[in-house]
């Protein structure tokens, strides 16, 4: 006898999510699942979309490559690819556990924007032989999203397949994240009246996000960053620097500070935490300036829990988590960005891409009620996606196809 569906929901909340996430995931045997959208019911029909018929759009992209993006899914699909070294949380668990991540990041493209996304775990670490894996497979595609690779190897990595490949590429964990931030950034300095190009920035975390936090402030002129890292802060010539490091040290942290994350934050405007929970207390946010700016975005613990923030002073506080305010999530600009790189036919995505598509985001937030709690809209606004990817095809110019 079938079972009623209250009482078996019932019984699935009194797991624990551990248990629950692991049945779920049993029970789905994957997030995703190929849709044919040609008919295949009679001899007319595979006669058309397998041969003779399929020898047509071949050759006709044959005599043009871009005709791909009409005669195939080219024009909507992505993949989305890791090695697997520094997935969420759980750091270098391979590429066959990186799986599941990767499929539920494809399950949020085709969800939130659409778009048809391939995961792809590549075994390998060596970094040469990653580029030209990709590069070999991405006829395939109209764009490349990588995913949860290490520092420093990614900026490596995305450097060359930029260089190499005709279809954007883009690593989710650094622009994506960044975006989101200055989005954030955008309207939170509104609500605590701060002027552009004064403000003191501290950066804790200097590897992927961090440093492309770093560089996306100080394009957009929001004033003099900061990077830490667990040895300490990032200056010129600090013997725990890596070489990515190194060349940020040079462009930031003008005072010449040394020292910890706690001197960092003294007399600081914000604090923008891609590290480790539980690292910052109240009474550094205490020492920073009046009513600073604190987004404190480890997970699932944040350097700071959002009470203390609050208690210590801070006037906006945003997480990664879903159960307080201000969510700073990356689902609110990677589905939006590749909308619209895809519709745009672009071949890059560009630094003024990033930056009209954290305008665009921000302004999102700032047309609705916009308020030290709301900062950036919900992940679910189904205005999120449309004005991330109008922001991106229009600025795109000279970079399309």
């Amino acid at each position: 006898m079938k079972g009623d569906g209250n009482m078996d929901f019932a019984r699935d909340d009194q797991l624990d999510k551990k248990t629950l996430a692991l049945k779920k995931h049993a029970e789905w045997r994957g997030k995703l699942e190929i849709k044919v959208k040609a008919p295949m019911q009679t001899q007319d029909d595979l006669a058309m979309a397998y041969t003779p018929g399929v020898a047509e759009p071949c050759l006709e992209i044959a005599s043009d490559e871009k005709l791909a993006y009409t005669y195939t899914g080219k024009w909507n699909t992505v993949a989305v690819i890791t090695d697997g070294t520094a997935v969420l949380g759980l750091g270098d668990i391979g590429p066959a556990a990186a799986m599941p991540v990767m499929e539920g990041k494809c399950a949020l493209f085709k969800s939130f924007a659409g778009i048809d996304a391939v995961p792809i775990c590549v075994n390998s670490k060596d970094p040469d032989e990653i580029v030209e894996t990709i590069y070999n497979i991405s006829k395939s595609f109209g764009g490349i999203n990588l995913e949860d690779i290490s520092a420093p190897r990614c900026f490596e990595i995305e450097k060359k397949l930029i260089e190499k490949c005709d279809i954007p590429v883009f690593h989710d964990d650094q622009h994506g994240t960044a975006i989101v931030v200055c989005a954030a950034l955008l309207n939170a300095v509104k609500i605590t009246g701060r002027e552009m190009g004064k403000m003191k920035i501290v950066i804790s975390g200097a590897g992927s996000a961090g440093i492309s936090i770093a560089k996306m402030i100080m394009r957009m002129g929001f004033g003099d960053v900061t990077l830490c890292k667990g040895a300490g802060i990032v200056y010129d010539g600090a013997p725990y620097n890596n070489p990515e490091q190194q060349a940020m040290a040079k462009i930031t942290n003008k005072e010449g500070l040394k020292g910890k994350l706690s001197d960092a934050m003294r007399g600081a405007d914000v604090f923008i935490g891609v590290s480790k929970g539980g690292i910052v207390s109240r009474e550094m946010i205490e020492s920073m300036a009046e009513a600073p700016i604190v987004f404190a975005l480890a997970n699932p613990v944040p350097e700071i829990m959002p009470d203390e923030a609050k208690a210590g002073g801070a006037a906006v506080v945003g997480t990664g988590r879903s159960d307080f305010p201000n969510q700073i999530n990356n689902v609110l600009a990677f589905p939006g960005i590749f909308r619209g790189a895809l519709d745009a036919r672009a071949e890059r995505i560009t630094d003024e891409m990033k930056e009209a598509a954290a305008r665009a985001l921000a302004q999102v937030a700032a047309e609705k009620n916009l308020s030290a709690d709301y900062v950036l809209p919900d992940a679910f606004d189904p205005d999120v996606v449309y004005a991330v990817a109008s922001a991106i095809v229009n600025a795109a110019g000279s970079h399309k196809l």
